[in-house]
């Protein structure tokens, strides 16, 4: 916990430095894997973790965290863009007793976790993770703390400037085409992306209601074009699994634009996570890649036989790589994707950027 307490001792004391930039009091991360900053750690059953060797290569304490990358993920860029340390992860506070303390108040808060879906039952048994309803019910307890500690007024003012992050979908995406799941069976690509659409709409109308305010919420990529999808597919794209994100993500941009129309004070950025990555892999060399096919970290076809284990093999130039994994981006992929998110054009990232956001 003394870690924690003086990454936010820094911010109280260094955030003033910043005098000159507007900084969000707070960042709470919603999602799957992709923004997992240790989670999953506190989850004694579950498989779905990284907290092992060669995670963590060429995070600053070269050691694994629990992140799914080789170093930092997008959350951790997305903190730094605003000037606030990485919001720490729900259940390691919850082990600490610390739902009482300041942590919850500064400097937010991360509910994401591996495995995680929009529906129930993404992570398929032993997986174990935090789908998103619950990571919503978490981040109930946790508003209720903050109103406790700050007083309701004070507490709604905390929120409104604070910045709700929700990066999710593709484990629903990937569970639809699992050939051990029913889903493809019980509904058309276009029934699904509408439950994921509606169950996520009714999860920022409950943090709406409990606060937020300002919502960063991404797109899901061509996950069909991961290496885990490639080795399945004769190296190739699954355009089954790429078509059913676009759907989604068609539904999830309309659904945006609705709320924005019908709650007051309602501000969201939308970040075309497809649009970006199939750029990084149709034309790496734009963005210093070499390779956007293969894991940089594992073994076998494509590195996407196994997942980043400690008998994996890993790339010596990680820089090089798209995917660090079987799924994820190494962890230059997410400072690009960070970069977008921040202040990228209208093409990538709308109808406001991170920077525009926090401004609102």
């Amino acid at each position: 916990m003394l870690r924690w307490c003086q990454l936010v001792l820094c911010f109280l004391i260094l955030g003033f430095d910043h005098s000159h930039a507007i900084l969000p009091p707070a960042l709470y991360v919603f999602g799957d894997s992709l923004v997992d900053v240790g989670n999953n750690n506190h989850l004694l059953i579950s498989i779905t973790k990284a907290n092992f060797p060669h995670n963590g290569l060429d995070f600053p304490t070269k050691q694994a965290t629990g992140r799914f990358s080789n170093g930092k993920n997008a959350a951790d860029f997305l903190a730094d863009k605003l000037g606030i340390p990485t919001s720490p992860p729900y259940l390691f506070l919850k082990s600490e007793k610390e739902v009482n303390g300041s942590a919850f108040v500064v400097p937010g808060v991360s509910f994401a976790s591996g495995g995680a879906g929009i529906l129930n039952g993404t992570d398929n048994l032993l997986q174990q993770s935090l789908p998103l309803t619950e990571q919503v019910e978490y981040y109930s307890l946790v508003y209720q703390q903050i109103v406790k500690q700050l007083g309701a007024a004070a507490a709604q003012k905390h929120l409104s400037k604070s910045i709700f992050a929700i990066v999710i979908g593709s484990n629903d995406v990937l569970g639809y085409h699992d050939p051990n799941s029913t889903a493809g069976n019980a509904s058309t690509p276009q029934q699904y992306a509408h439950q994921m659409v509606t169950l996520l709409q009714t999860h920022v109308n409950r943090i709406y209601g409990l606060g937020g305010r300002k919502f960063l919420i991404a797109g899901i990529g061509p996950v069909g074009c991961c290496p885990s999808e490639r080795n399945k597919n004769k190296d190739q794209c699954d355009d089954d699994a790429n078509r059913l994100a676009q759907i989604y993500n068609e539904g999830l941009k309309s659904m945006l634009h609705h709320l924005k129309s019908s709650l007051p004070g309602f501000y969201y950025s939308y970040f075309d996570a497809y649009k970006v990555l199939n750029s990084f892999i149709q034309n790496p060399a734009d963005y210093g890649f070499t390779e956007a096919r293969a894991a940089c970290c594992g073994l076998g076809n494509l590195n996407a036989l196994l997942p980043c284990l400690p008998v994996s093999t890993y790339c010596s130039n990680r820089r090089d790589h798209v995917f660090w994994d079987l799924y994820h981006p190494t962890e230059a992929a997410a400072s690009i994707f960070v970069d977008y998110i921040y202040d990228g054009p209208r093409p990538y990232t709308f109808p406001l950027n991170l920077k525009q956001l926090v401004a609102a």
